[in-house]
């Protein structure tokens, strides 16, 4: 097994398995004398984390005036951003 430029290493599928951590999966690392010592902290991977932000965005959602949830990402984006000016040729030095 080889550590790759980036300190990257592929556990052997046969030990991810074993473990139960699939791609995405929490994991810890400590150092034990000169063992690395790899602990699973979760094995939710991208599912949970999808979850999470999905939680997150629907609670920042409910927070806002009603008004406001009724807009779309880009409705949102207008408002923060305020009028767009209009593009002419004077304001870039053209007649």
């Amino acid at each position: 097994m080889w550590i790759t430029d980036k300190g990257q290493v592929t556990i052997p599928k046969r030990i991810r398995e074993a473990a139960g951590v699939v791609a995405g999966s929490e994991v810890e690392l400590s150092l034990e004398g000169s063992r690395i010592i790899i602990t699973p902290l979760g094995t939710g991977g991208r599912t949970d984390r999808r979850a999470q932000l999905l939680a997150a965005a629907g609670a920042v959602r409910a927070s806002m005036s009603p008004e406001f949830q009724q807009l779309g990402a880009d409705e949102i984006m207008d408002f923060l951003r305020g009028p767009t000016p209009p593009v002419d040729g004077a304001a870039h030095g053209q007649p």
